[in-house]
């Protein structure tokens, strides 16, 4: 968003939807204004109750919300990241709307309905900014034009270059609730959200992932899950289980954090737990050991840093002692030097906009279709 902001031949608009604009979730669009950037427009597309039926509903709100606010921008232009269903629905309002549509993020594999709705954004969009050769492969292979796919990497990669990573431990301990942690000190990470497709199952999972990290009794600050299907269990989980625990001294928790200090906090502790994609991706340009719990993110490709494990406590455990005892491994580079953005943005500049979606096809292919 900085590089498109700065580029002199391009004119950002933000919208932004889904949890950003929820307070339960900290309201990040707040975040964004004070990064420097206006936010053009703010969506209401979440549809509360934390289920597979909400989420759908939600995509058919985000199809509509989306519709509105392309309709009175008037963009030549969407730019769209990653698989969320809110994602989705923006993609299927823009490619109906006749809007050249540009998806980073796109050909790579995951578990969950995030899998589904990733390569569903590809099939929608005009253009591809992929993060690894692997990523673009695998575009090319599901029937994407070679002149669409630009290889450049994941421009994530640009802030995990040139953070600061040191951490105000009186700011941390400011927000949240629970134990006071020493930040400067060696600390878990812990962050698990709903496998969708496992609707029903994530409560279980939970409670052994809180049963690994109560016998380890490391510092740890969890935070709390998004909003997919499953997430008030995993919620109710971690109260129920401050309640009947004493965690005084060890865990904290929050709801969210602001992305700089997330990032500062993924590159500080000593082993993250969990399964966020941000362990697989952001955590390896950092070289943060990671303990990968469950089948959230089966098949992404990942790093020597990640260590997957089945969701049962004993294999949780013994996980993060032995990554605890390995400490921290080389950073990575596979999902982006560095210095992705500025090229994202001006092969954005200077893209021929386009409406018809068309599959490529070999010769043989051609001959048969005429």
């Amino acid at each position: 968003m900085e590089a498109l902001k700065a580029h002199p031949s391009i004119e950002l608009q933000v919208i932004c939807g889904g949890t950003l604009v929820l307070e339960r979730f900290g309201r990040a669009v707040d975040v964004i204004r004070r990064d420097g950037f206006d936010v053009t427009t703010e969506l209401f597309m979440e549809l509360e109750g934390s289920t597979p039926a909400t989420m759908a509903k939600s995509v058919g709100l985000g199809v509509i919300e989306f519709t509105n606010a392309f309709q009175r921008l008037q963009p030549e232009v969407v730019v769209m990241i990653g698989d969320r269903y809110e994602a989705l629905g923006a993609a299927i309002a823009a490619a109906y709307m006749n809007l050249t549509l540009v998806h980073i993020q796109g050909g790579e594999v995951s578990g969950s309905i995030d899998e589904s709705a990733r390569h569903a954004i590809s099939k929608f969009a005009h253009y591809h900014v992929p993060s690894t050769p692997r990523a673009s492969e695998y575009l090319l292979r599901m029937g994407e034009r070679s002149d669409s796919v630009l290889t450049i990497g994941c421009p994530s990669s640009d802030i995990a270059r040139s953070l600061d990573l040191t951490l105000d431990n009186d700011a941390l301990n400011t927000v949240g609730a629970g134990a006071q942690l020493d930040f400067k000190s060696p600390f878990l990470l812990a962050l698990f959200h709903p496998t969708t497709t496992e609707f029903g199952g994530e409560a279980a999972q939970m409670q052994q992932l809180l049963c690994a990290l109560n016998t380890a009794q490391k510092p740890t600050l969890l935070l709390w899950p998004n909003i997919d299907a499953g997430s008030d269990h995993i919620s109710k989980e971690v109260r129920r289980f401050r309640a009947q625990n004493d965690t005084s001294k060890w865990l904290k928790t929050m709801t969210n954090l602001d992305p700089e200090t997330y990032l500062k906090v993924l590159a500080n502790t000593a082993c993250a737990v969990g399964n966020s994609s941000s362990f697989v991706r952001d955590a390896s340009y950092f070289g943060t050991p990671v303990v990968l719990v469950g089948n959230r993110q089966a098949g992404r490709e990942r790093g020597e840093h990640v260590w997957p494990v089945a969701p049962e406590a004993i294999a949780i455990q013994n996980a993060i002692q032995a990554q605890l005892a390995h400490g921290r491994y080389s950073p990575s580079t596979l999902y982006g030097d560095g210095f992705v953005a500025p090229m994202v943005a001006d092969k954005v500049a200077k893209l021929e906009l386009r409406t018809q979606k068309q599959l490529s096809y070999t010769e043989e292919e051609k001959q048969i279709a005429a």
